[in-house]
């Protein structure tokens, strides 16, 4: 050794990798199947302190990214079950690749806190409460910001946002009929940001003054998540009051395993587990006003075939009841294919539909075709064309509006809003998880649309092929009715609510993340602006 590195050893940062993977694993823990929601208060810490550690800026964002490849290559597993259902094991590589990119956004965030915290005097880098707050206020707002991108960009997955590791802790999430789920991501990475500065700070203060200086930051943050909890269980104790409608729905479940839909030999055995299913529903428990069926449950479509079409008919005709299903819809004029959501009254002679408005890229359409089509043209052999409209279907016995949502919509907050505006009483979401087998998506899509029914206060109905098949009330508590994976129909009274209050949320959306993307934009230029003139400044 010499004498140079005796005298000026480097740090060791080996414990910075590895603080950066454990918030990665960390923050997977706190979503289905593992649900430890509580992590998600402390989850971003072990990151924090790597990147609060000196350093430059390009290792802060190198850091952030190996979070994010942990996170998303660890929660989204899942999406390598395609590689069995399409015998093709290069798809197992699709959590990694996904996680390849959407660790760029961690990365990015990683990047913006170090680089706020570079604007700070070193020798009093965290020895101010309004500095502390400032720093915690905007690295909350740029954790907002990127979660509305990835949302966004290039299709869009924003599963699992940081809020939504909330969503059985009742009292936290009633605050989302504000704030929506960026408001709880908001929170959350506002506390992880705190307590490392927080810890920082004391670890800085340390000595004979210690106790006569004041630590605003502690209290205030403190305080914010006691009036956040107390709100929220006020509102859960004291429920508002208004007229409702009752709606005796029959959900049913066929179970069937999604290799069977790509077999046409096996639609004979779906269209009878239908009907068997929906006798049983509506003329065992009599009363029953609305069938749902999952998404895709005929697979070739309603109006594939007059076989098919004359099954639905025939089913409607021998009882009174509407049929709320999914469908894909041809339209010949303009020769596009639509994934819809199809409500039939009046015993067939009725028909409403919804043509799905987010589609799911390299599902039901494939991005850059040009591009992509040589090697994934046979996983994604036609595009399904996304609907314009926010469609809201009326049911006339009794009047109710009902907002559908097909697939993964029920995930999307600023979509799901305009439905209620619209005057949808019930948000009625009808899925097939059976893509990725016995996985956690299906709890995950559940857990990530918990939150439209806080957001808007209207029930949220969820039927689904394999499960999760349940409602939602408006505070969030889910209702399980039959077991995932299983085979069955389940039939309950629904409270439609009549004169309901359009929250805040729904009448604003995503009106938070503008304004961290304001904040975040600004910060970011004025660091950059102040990068430029220190490397022009001789």
């Amino acid at each position: 050794m010499t004498t140079s590195e005796t005298q000026n050893p480097q740090p060791k940062i080996w414990w910075h990798w590895l603080a950066a993977a454990l918030s990665g694993a960390l923050l997977t823990l706190c979503f289905p199947p593992w649900n430890q929601g509580w992590l998600g208060w402390i989850a971003l810490t072990p990151l924090l302190a790597a990147v609060f550690a000196p350093g430059g800026a390009w290792r802060r964002a190198a850091l952030g990214y190996v979070a994010g490849l942990v996170f998303f290559a660890t929660t989204f597993w899942w999406l390598g079950t395609l590689a069995a259902l399409y015998h093709n094991p290069l798809l197992l590589s699709l959590p990694v690749l996904l996680a390849f990119y959407m660790g760029l956004y961690l990365a990015f965030w990683a990047w913006f806190v170090g680089a706020l915290l570079g604007s700070f005097d070193p020798q009093r880098r965290f020895g101010s409460s309004l500095r502390n707050l400032a720093l915690g206020a905007l690295g909350a707002s740029a954790w907002v910001a990127h979660e509305w991108v990835r949302e966004r960009l290039f299709g869009g997955f924003g599963w699992n946002p940081l809020g939504v590791a909330l969503y059985r802790d009742l009292p936290m999430i009633q605050i989302a009929e504000f704030t929506g789920t960026p408001g709880l991501s908001w929170l959350l990475a506002f506390a992880n940001l705190m307590g490392a500065i927080i810890v920082r700070r004391i670890v800085g203060e340390l000595g004979p003054g210690f106790s006569r200086r004041i630590r605003w930051e502690f209290s205030l943050t403190m305080a914010l998540i006691a009036v956040v909890f107390a709100f929220g269980l006020r509102r859960l104790l004291h429920a508002e009051a208004a007229r409702e409608t009752p709606l005796r729905v029959a959900a049913v479940q066929p179970n069937t395993p999604q290799a069977e839909k790509f077999n046409p030999e096996a639609e004979d055995r779906v269209l009878a587990d239908l009907e068997k299913l929906t006798k049983l529903a509506t003329v065992g428990e009599p009363g029953v006003q609305l069938v749902i069926w999952p998404e895709s449950a005929i697979e070739r479509g309603v109006f594939s075939s007059e076989e098919n079409y004359r099954f639905v008919m025939d089913l409607l005709g021998g009882g009174n009841f509407s049929l709320l299903l999914g469908s894909v819809d041809f339209d010949p004029a303009k020769k596009e294919d639509y994934n819809t959501a199809m409500l039939f009254t009046g015993g067939g002679t009725g028909r409403q539909s919804y043509r799905k408005m987010h589609l799911v890229p390299f599902g039901e359409y494939l991005p850059l075709r040009p591009v992509f089509g040589g090697f994934l043209g046979e996983l994604v052999p036609g595009d399904f064309t996304p609907g314009a409209q926010y469609t809201t279907l009326h049911l006339a016995n009794p009047s109710i509006n009902l907002g559908a949502l097909v697939c993964f919509e029920d995930t999307l907050g600023e979509l799901t809003r305009h439905f209620v505006l619209g005057g949808a009483q019930i948000l009625v979401n009808i899925t097939n998880d059976g893509w990725f087998a016995e996985s956690p998506a299906a709890e995950q899509q559940l857990a990530n649309a918990t939150l439209r029914a806080v957001e808007n206060r209207r029930p949220l109905v969820r039927c689904s092929n394999t499960g999760v098949t349940c409602e939602v009330l408006p505070t969030g508590y889910i209702e399980r009715w039959l077991p995932p994976f299983q085979q069955g129909f389940a039939v309950r009274e629904i409270r439609a609510p009549q004169d309901a209050r359009v929250t805040f949320y729904t009448q604003h959306g995503d009106w938070l993340s503008h304004i961290a993307i304001a904040l975040t934009l600004l910060a970011a230029l004025s660091i950059t602006a102040r990068t430029f003139r220190s490397r022009a400044t001789p």
